[in-house]
């Protein structure tokens, strides 16, 4: 995992207020009534109930914030698609910094493999990269220093420049987001990066998030004619992180 990414902020007895919301929907009595009767058999019993009926909306009263930090302004374009959510990004235009850069597994891994490729073929592109990395920054260093606003020297970065963003999601929205960005057709950076905030939301919020996963994990791939082809494969895979961390054996 290269992405630096931690969990910062969680609603305050997140499961407990879904299970109210949830009984709140059915039930005649007042609001601090049901709030005084629920035990935790009841939330583990509404949650489950509303989730498999397909009752989504209450999830959205729970919301986590996660600190992303070490990801690719490549990454993070795809992350803020995803508009309902929150998202507080360093600014290149206000921030002038010395900016890392993110090397994707494709290029990197032509350094490693040098002694089994041909010589002057994919190995030389690492040496390349670096160097197309390094005279960008360099001259963006310049430009600056020459009286350039960083808002105007910031053009001349590339998409690999690394960035630090807060997000902040409700569990509605980050069930979806599982869905789409744990899919193993994702981008490998946002695919990283879901996966951290995933093993991250499971760990603070187990029961709402134990059907979470990539589409397929449900049922059938919704990739359609672009599916991976290894729907089974993804689906044993979770299954076993169901299992690992003690929820209920075949929720996933």
């Amino acid at each position: 995992m290269r992405a630096n990414v931690v969990l910062l902020r969680c609603t305050p007895e997140p499961e407990r207020l879904v299970a109210l919301a949830a009984r709140l929907c059915y039930s005649p009595a007042s609001i601090g009534e049901l709030d005084e009767q629920i035990s935790a058999k009841d939330i583990r019993t509404f949650v489950r109930r509303v989730l498999s009926m397909g009752h989504a909306s209450v999830l959205e009263h729970v919301v986590l914030t996660f600190g992303v930090e070490g990801i690719s302004r490549a990454a993070s374009h795809q992350l803020v698609r995803h508009r309902i959510a929150s998202y507080s990004q360093q600014s290149q235009r206000y921030v002038s910094a010395d900016f890392g850069y993110v090397t994707p597994f494709s290029i990197a891994d032509a350094e490693a493999e040098q002694p089994r490729r041909k010589k002057g073929l994919k190995p030389a592109l690492i040496d390349a990269y670096r160097e197309h990395m390094e005279k960008s920054a360099a001259l963006y260093a310049q430009m600056v220093a020459e009286g350039i606003p960083p808002e105007d020297a910031r053009f001349v970065l590339p998409n690999a420049s690394e960035t630090k963003i807060i997000v902040t999601m409700n569990a509605r929205e980050l069930h979806h987001f599982f869905a789409l960005r744990l899919c193993r057709r994702a981008q490998w950076e946002i695919r990283e990066a879901a996966m951290r905030m995933f093993e991250l939301a499971v760990a603070q919020v187990p029961l709402l998030f134990e059907n979470a996963g990539p589409g397929c994990v449900r049922g059938k791939c919704p990739e359609g004619e672009f599916t991976c082809g290894q729907g089974a494969e993804v689906r044993k895979a979770f299954k076993a992180l169901n299992a690992m961390r003690g929820t209920k054996e075949g929720t996933i």
